[in-house]
């Protein structure tokens, strides 16, 4: 399917999860919150869903083509 990433910067807790999990799709920014990189590796939607619902502050959501909340 492939869902498109979306981060709530204010719901970031520097956890730094996403970033250890998904190096290719999730970095810092220069305030320590996790952003999504330029061109991020695609990633199959069951390890997204996953690495979503690990994130501690439920800062990551995905959308589907759509544009419908899938997971946050």
């Amino acid at each position: 399917m492939g869902y498109h990433v979306r981060i709530d910067q204010d719901l970031c807790m520097s956890s730094g999860k996403c970033v250890a999990d998904a190096p290719g799709v999730f970095r810092f920014d220069g305030d320590e919150l996790a952003e999504t990189v330029p061109d991020p590796e695609v990633l199959d939607d069951e390890r997204l869903l996953a690495i979503a619902r690990n994130c501690p502050g439920r800062a990551i959501a995905l959308l589907d083509a759509d544009g419908n909340e899938v997971a946050y």
